[in-house]
């Protein structure tokens, strides 16, 4: 702080963070004060206005993203129609050979595993993507002054577009089953898989400025994945009172994964309070993720 600063320590400074929001900033004996607006308010009015105008980057990124992925691949988009049928047979084949025996499932298991797989997969990829989306644009991180926080939601576009393509999927194996999704069920349903994606995008937040140092990160991801895909009712029931049933009564992906396959399929659902306590986690992250991200942003260009 200058002399005369020091001389006058309730000096006024005019700082204008947007052109519709002047902010008064008042140094006093006791440090830096804003008017108007606490610092936690200016922040989050500060990082909304950043993703608004970030829209159309949002959307160059993601299409340039998208290209890259299957521009050089022979089969293309087919592969995110492929893999979960190739998991799927695995886990049909294991059923009939009695190595492991799925029971308690109320729909036919081919599709309640391809629902559980889109729907974890919608996570996972989008995860892995926004964990990796830092250090893949590292010259253009280093080089350009942008919002950074377009690159995460550019990237967890791509769990999206996955879903997509394997809601296909989703539809032959109704209409070789005879059945038809209850249509409220299925509007509440997809409606139900935005807590699962604001959970991926917050844990993608600070996943994406770990990677930036450490580059192992993506290695431990996709071990810890496969671990919970596992550990959690995706393609297989977990039931009675086994340990590892005691322990899905707190994992909030059961009720992420399950309550919205429930309502697309049968229009109901028994997980009503587990999904909204992880709703409101999800939230919770997300906006906790993207409040780090925003504030460690003009640092990533030194770790990259």
């Amino acid at each position: 702080m200058t002399q005369a600063s020091q001389n006058n320590p309730e000096k006024n400074f005019n700082l204008t963070k947007t052109a519709d929001m002047p902010v008064t900033l008042t140094y006093t004996s006791k440090g830096p004060e804003i008017q108007g607006y606490s610092g936690l308010f200016l922040n989050t009015r500060l990082m909304w206005h950043e993703l608004m105008g970030s829209k159309e980057l949002i959307w160059r990124l993601f299409i340039r993203d998208f290209s890259s992925k299957y521009r050089q691949s022979a089969l293309g988009v087919v592969w995110a129609l492929l893999m979960p049928l190739v998991t799927v047979g695995m886990f049909v084949g294991i059923n009939k050979a009695g190595v492991l025996k799925i029971e308690g499932v109320n729909m036919p298991y081919t599709l309640y595993a391809i629902i559980g797989l889109s729907i974890w997969n919608l996570y996972s990829v989008g995860l892995t993507a926004c964990t990796n989306a830092i250090v893949s644009a590292g010259s253009m991180v280093v080089k350009i002054n942008f919002p950074k926080v377009a690159l995460i939601i550019a990237a967890s576009l791509q769990g999206v577009v996955e879903f997509v393509i394997r809601v296909v999927l989703i539809a032959a194996a109704f209409i070789w089953f005879g059945l038809a999704p209850n249509p409220i069920g299925l509007f509440l349903g997809l409606l139900a898989l935005f807590p699962i994606y604001f959970l991926m995008l917050g844990m993608g937040f600070v996943l994406s400025l770990v990677a930036g140092v450490l580059r192992d990160v993506t290695n431990v991801l996709n071990m810890g994945l496969m671990a919970v895909m596992l550990l959690t009712p995706v393609v297989y029931p977990i039931s009675g009172s086994s340990m590892l049933a005691r322990a899905n009564v707190w994992n909030p992906f059961n009720y992420l994964i399950n309550l919205p396959r429930d309502l697309i399929v049968q229009g109901k659902s028994q997980l009503l309070t587990g999904f909204w306590w992880s709703a409101v986690l999800s939230m919770i992250c997300f906006l906790v993720g993207w409040k780090l991200f925003y504030l460690a942003q003009t640092k990533i260009a030194e770790r990259v």
